[in-house]
């Protein structure tokens, strides 16, 4: 089966999905329509990459019956309505990170999605990469023993891009980066639920977070020590430590190598003739077809980024920024 996408909006994130997915898995995935908020920008960004339909707005784009699933890579203030209106017209989603603004808003979602019996996944496109899967096999065989603290580090200096201070545009480090750090580190310490949060950081002039850190300590001596910034680059590794060795994770959120006790293990990229505008965008094609293979078995979530998953997430991101004094218009709003 030819899963046949749709996208909503057309920045530089989509931009790069695309290009990810038509290079690596031509024959199971089409792209057949792009929607912006302006009709010019769909259509500049279609004729880029050879989609045949171009629409100003995102209802055209909900209607469109030749649509299976829409990728979702508009402003995080945007994800909510314009999952709710896919949701609505019988579309799946794949919808990027950060999946809403709040633990409400993802329960929203979900809820409908699954009233209506269609697949939807938060693009955490850092757990469909081979070394997650590596990873995640190693850890599950004992090979490094009980798995007892994990760490990760991940900042840019971003301070300079509006959306990322904005409080009307859902700024903040929490969101756009500290949503990697959080899944990290979920991910090691999958299905325990966090015994305690202890959460510091600093707030920009704007007065959205532009650092945060958190001591994460779940059941049986397990702790995480997270942190994030927009304001300064950080070593953006991972590292997961068991009694009987150790994994490291180099560009833990689009990795290309998984640091063993017994040596390096490399994994590359599938290759692209266009170029791409982030780091590793290549790997933004593992998600789509992890997408494709739970729509074909029936499954209306994906095994790698599950809905509780997604739901722990947020309620992580609304603490956070709980503590942190942040809020945002969306979180006054009522179900």
């Amino acid at each position: 089966m030819v899963l046949r996408w749709g996208v909503a909006g057309a920045g530089r994130i989509s931009h790069d999905f695309v290009i990810a997915v038509q290079s690596a898995y031509p024959k199971d995935h089409k792209f057949v329509a792009v929607a912006a908020r302006s009709e010019d920008g769909a259509t500049t960004f279609a004729k880029d990459h050879g989609i045949p339909k171009a629409y100003g707005g995102y209802e055209k784009l909900a209607m469109d019956p030749d649509v299976d699933i829409v990728y979702v890579g508009n402003l995080n203030t945007q994800h909510f309505s314009t999952c709710k209106m896919m949701l609505e017209q019988g579309k799946h989603v794949l919808c990027e990170k950060p999946f809403t603004m709040n633990e409400k808003q993802t329960r929203k979602l979900i809820e409908l999605a699954k009233s209506r019996k269609l697949f939807i996944m938060e693009a955490v496109w850092s757990r469909c990469f081979p070394v997650y899967h590596e990873a995640k096999r190693i850890m599950d065989s004992g090979e490094i023993g009980d798995v007892l603290f994990a760490a990760v580090h991940f900042g840019h200096a971003l301070q300079h891009v509006e959306r990322l201070t904005s409080v009307q545009m859902g700024g903040g480090a929490i969101l756009d980066l500290g949503v990697y750090m959080l899944q990290f580190q979920q991910y090691v310490f999958r299905n325990l639920k966090p015994l305690h949060v202890a959460v510091n950081g600093h707030l920009n002039r704007a007065g959205t977070d532009e650092s945060c850190g958190a001591v994460i300590t779940y059941p049986d001596g397990k702790m995480a020590v997270v942190s994030t910034s927009a304001r300064v680059a950080l070593p953006n590794e991972g590292v997961i430590v068991g009694t009987k060795g150790t994994l490291k994770i180099p560009d833990f959120w689009c990795p290309t190598r998984l640091i063993t006790p017994n040596g390096v293990k490399e994994y590359p990229l599938p290759r692209s003739e266009k170029p791409y505008l982030h780091h590793n965008s290549a790997g933004l094609c593992y998600q789509a077809e992890e997408a494709r293979k739970s729509i074909l078995s029936g499954q209306i979530e994906c095994p790698h980024m599950t809905h509780a998953e997604t739901i722990e997430l947020a309620r992580l991101m609304d603490l956070l920024r709980k503590e942190m004094g942040v809020t945002f218009p969306e979180d006054s709003q009522e179900f």
